[in-house]
């Protein structure tokens, strides 16, 4: 279902794509059905989440792959390299017809990967819903093929103006390649006459930026973005890990070393923070702007001082296997981007019935049980839905 806290964003969405809104209400709707019961089975997942390149041409300092405390970093080149073939996603999209999931194109950078153009263009020709997660510093090279490829939204990585984000990406020149290639979609949207893509600014909160959060505010204005959302910074813990790693390994055998790359302290005073987030929402005009999850004062200091922090106005239940599911570049299916459990590979089964098997079954059951993992307090999946 969608969570109280969350219905003023999904309004927003709502509005811009209302058909898109009422078939995830929908599906959502289905999966809490299932959910209910709990015996372990899921209907076909809402959304799937293609992570295609573990490659990315940036080193951000909070990023949980690349950045300072980051997991990719220490992965056998072979596996950095390894991406499913075109021949592999055509007949994953044959699959998608089927149940007609939204589908995120994610990665590393997902503008990396060797065919993405041509993939993109294959998945809008089966009348899905599709969304890209990109750091923006290729758009310019893509600008005229991703405006006429049908995609419905670009989510563009921004930590804040020229001179916040260069610094912290520590990538001189970077802001304005990226606004180059807004700029460029945004003309070539007005040239045709179309609405899409959608360009939805999204910001991870961090101890460089939380200062200076209006800054992005303008630059959503001046680059004519459809949506800004600030993300609070997904970090844990020394002592939540270890308890991460235990449970989990209790239930299925495997540890939790994607939570691995998120192990830092925030850097961050809520006392700064709650003000400016009152700030930004007081002068931001005529672009819908949020901060998610959408905690209240509270909950955001202690989501920033309290490691072993639990929200109180969202559920304990983690809902997103029933929900979600995740495609990585070696075929594995997963419940989570950052759990090594894995259902099954699309190489060798095909994708409903790795959704619906024994090993997701068995995964779903011992979820609910539990209602959440240590880590899940600290992912945005969890407050999704």
């Amino acid at each position: 279902m969608i969570p109280r806290v969350n219905i003023p964003r999904f309004f927003h969405k709502a509005l811009r794509q209302p058909f898109y809104a009422l078939r995830v209400g929908w599906k959502r709707l289905e999966a809490y059905r299932c959910f209910i019961r709990g015996s372990g089975p899921a209907p076909a997942p809402e959304s799937v989440t293609l992570f295609l390149t573990h490659r990315c041409n940036l080193r951000c300092r909070m990023c949980g792959q690349w950045g300072e405390s980051g997991v990719t970093k220490h992965v056998l080149p072979a596996e950095l390299k390894e991406e499913l073939t075109p021949e592999v996603m055509d007949d994953l999209i044959e699959q998608f017809k089927i149940f007609k999931p939204n589908v995120t194109l994610f990665g590393g950078e997902p503008l990396l990967y060797g065919k993405i153009i041509p993939l993109i263009r294959k998945l809008k020709a089966a009348g899905l819903h599709l969304l890209m997660i990109t750091n923006g510093s290729l758009l310019s090279q893509y600008a005229p093929e991703l405006a006429g490829s049908g995609i419905d939204e670009i989510n563009l990585s921004l930590d804040g103006d020229e001179e916040l984000h260069d610094r912290i990406r520590e990538h001189p020149g970077l802001f304005r390649k990226i606004a180059e290639g807004v700029e460029s979609i945004q003309r070539l949207k007005r040239e045709s006459g179309k609405k899409k893509p959608l360009v939805n600014l999204q910001c991870t909160i961090n101890q460089w930026n939380y200062r200076q959060l209006e800054r992005l505010a303008a630059v959503a204005k001046a680059l004519d973005a459809d949506s800004l959302t600030f993300h609070h910074l997904i970090y844990l813990s020394e002592g939540v890990y270890r308890k991460q790693e235990e449970v989990f390994y209790d239930d299925f055998g495997c540890d939790s070393p994607g939570w691995k790359g998120f192990l830092f302290s925030p850097g961050i005073d809520p006392a700064v923070l709650i003000p400016k987030i009152r700030e930004v929402k007081r002068r931001v005009r005529g672009i819908p702007v949020d901060f998610y999850p959408a905690f209240g004062d509270k909950e955001i200091t202690e989501y920033y001082t309290n490691p072993d922090f639990r929200s109180r106005s969202y559920s304990a239940h983690c809902l997103s296997p029933w929900t979600c599911g995740y495609v990585f570049s070696d075929g594995s299916v997963k419940p989570c981007l950052n759990l090594p459990y894995v259902f099954g590979n699309i190489r060798e089964e095909r994708f409903l019935e790795i959704w619906n098997g024994e090993k997701a079954g068995n995964f779903r059951r011992r979820l609910k049980e539990r209602k959440n993992y240590p880590a899940c307090f600290r992912c945005t999946e969890f407050y999704r839905y």
